[in-house]
């Protein structure tokens, strides 16, 4: 299955100037935890929940006057919209990553690939394998 299919076509952006304050608002009214970092169309980084805490608070840095640039994930990692789960999911964990943007063919953002939604896709066809035991299984 293509992770076209899988991915959420309604994915978050900002700029690399993007205050933090900003981020963490967006992400707390969106009920998301990543935002893809732009520079004109192209993505060029992520800040996660955890980017914010680990490059924010852990740290001890002041927020105020922090952007995007600052905290977000280097080497943004992206997997093209025709890829499969299993090349999804090797980017993930060849990369320490939770979060893919999908590319379409021409190299534009088109989505966002998550491990919640892997795992949801994995939820649903054990639920769909058990109907089809508990149908061929004799009764008891």
């Amino acid at each position: 299955m293509p992770i076209e299919t899988l991915a959420r076509s309604d994915v978050v952006t900002a700029t690399t100037d993007e205050s933090v304050h900003d981020l963490a608002e967006t992400m707390q009214n969106e009920a998301i935890g990543s935002i893809v970092i732009t520079d004109g169309d192209a993505p060029v980084g992520i800040v996660t929940d955890r980017d914010l805490t680990m490059h924010v608070l852990a740290e001890g840095m002041d927020p105020d006057g922090l952007v995007a640039d600052d905290v977000m994930s280097d080497g943004l990692q992206t997997v093209q919209h025709d890829a499969g789960f299993t090349e999804a999911t090797g980017l993930m964990s060849e990369h320490g990553v939770r979060r893919l943007p999908v590319m379409d063919d021409d190299g534009n953002l088109d989505g966002i690939i998550t491990v919640d939604d892997l795992n949801e896709l994995l939820a649903n066809e054990h639920q769909e394998l058990a109907a089809v035991v508990r149908a061929q299984r004799p009764p008891y």
